[in-house]
């Protein structure tokens, strides 16, 4: 008889039936060992081949066991003439295509069954948080518009629940800084999770940290994640603004780099990389909607007063004469019709300079790009 051609889990399969009770090394394939152990797994995968009710546990099964479920009808009977009891049970049988799909979608049933009642437990959860905890929180919240947190553990707390949560925008001053390496990466991943979210994500560094190979290399990691990131000579404390309803301050006292070893990711008591020394662990908390506001018009004054690093931004403007000028103009305090006169040039044409510098430069501004071609020496 002809034997069926396919693939090797095909070919395997076609000789268990045809010889029942033999294992598949037995069969006389002469597979090595790799080629035969991936055709096994894939009908074990397949649910083709099952163990025999006398290898499941070793014992002989009970009924209503999985291997006693195969149908008499799915069991391959021995050839004539060979007497079972005469050799011994394999560990496993090959069973019909049908015992096999029927087994399938039992297990996935039961999967689903699980997976359904696990469900039906989190939506009670979520239930008893929102009627019976979520009131007690409100109600704390109103009547402390601000808070103080005291702890690293707390605080990297707090800022890991502020970071899960934002979902339009988190902004932050960066003073001080833990170099360690698994702070900043601590620090990374929870970072990379509000821009999972789709929150916005902008951070001031001060210029000389980014000096720093470890800081630079974090600081471009995000960059790369979608972050935005600026630089600025000095920042006078560390702070948070999440979505424009909760920001977390230093406490009194604490000074600029109050949270250098509690950042995200810092574990307590952990000292500051880099030789720091010890810093406070205390935060400010702060929920009321007008001081919140007013936090973040703070960030904004720094923001628009800070660059994008050239290590961070796109490759170095190479100036033309005409750009040069135009980039003079302005900084004398031209406008656009008074420039293109100048230069017998459309303001059409000035408009379209004027916007390349402005990109060039990582700028979102004319006020910002005359700063950033300052820094550089460009006038």
């Amino acid at each position: 008889m002809e034997r069926p051609t396919g693939t090797d889990a095909t070919q395997l399969y076609a000789r268990l039936l045809a010889e029942p009770g033999r294992p598949p090394e037995a069969l006389g394939l002469h597979w090595d060992g790799p080629r035969l152990g991936a055709a096994t797994a894939e009908l074990r995968a397949l649910g083709l081949l099952q163990p025999t009710a006398g290898h499941r546990t070793g014992e002989a099964a009970a009924p209503g066991d999985r291997a006693d479920r195969i149908d008499r009808a799915d069991r391959i009977d021995c050839p004539d003439g060979i007497d079972r009891a005469d050799r011994a049970v394999p560990a496993e049988t090959a069973v019909s295509v049908d015992t096999a799909v029927r087994q399938l979608l039992l297990d996935t049933d039961t999967r689903v069954t699980a997976l359904v009642a696990e469900l039906r437990r989190a939506r009670d959860a979520v239930d008893r948080l929102h009627t019976g905890y979520l009131p007690a929180q409100q109600h704390h919240r109103a009547d402390t518009g601000l808070e103080l947190v005291r702890g690293a553990d707390r605080i990297a707390a707090l800022l890991e629940d502020a970071a899960r949560g934002a979902r339009t925008e988190a902004l932050s001053l960066r003073p001080g800084q833990d170099l360690s390496g698994p702070a900043l990466a601590d620090k990374l991943a929870r970072e990379r999770l509000v821009l999972t979210h789709g929150a916005a994500l902008r951070t001031i560094y001060p210029a000389a940290a980014l000096r720093r190979p470890a800081v630079l290399a974090h600081v471009r990691e995000l960059t790369g994640a979608g972050a935005r990131i600026r630089a600025a000579h000095s920042l006078p404390l560390w702070l948070i603004v999440v979505d424009a309803r909760l920001a977390i301050l230093p406490a009194p006292g604490s000074g600029p780099g109050a949270f250098r070893g509690t950042g995200p990711g810092a574990p307590s008591g952990r000292q500051a990389g880099g030789g720091c020394p010890p810093v406070a662990e205390a935060a400010v908390v702060v929920r009321d909607p007008a001081v919140v506001a007013l936090v973040a018009e703070l960030f904004e004054y720094f923001w628009s007063a800070a660059w994008t690093p050239t290590e961070l931004g796109p490759e170095e403007v190479e100036m033309t004469d005409r750009q040069l000028t135009v980039l003079q103009l302005l900084a004398a305090g031209l406008t656009d019709v008074a420039i293109a006169r100048k230069l017998e040039v459309s303001e059409r044409t000035v408009r379209r300079l004027v916007a390349e510098l402005i990109a060039g430069l990582g700028a979102e501004s004319r006020f910002q790009a005359g700063v950033h071609a300052a820094q550089r020496g460009w006038i």
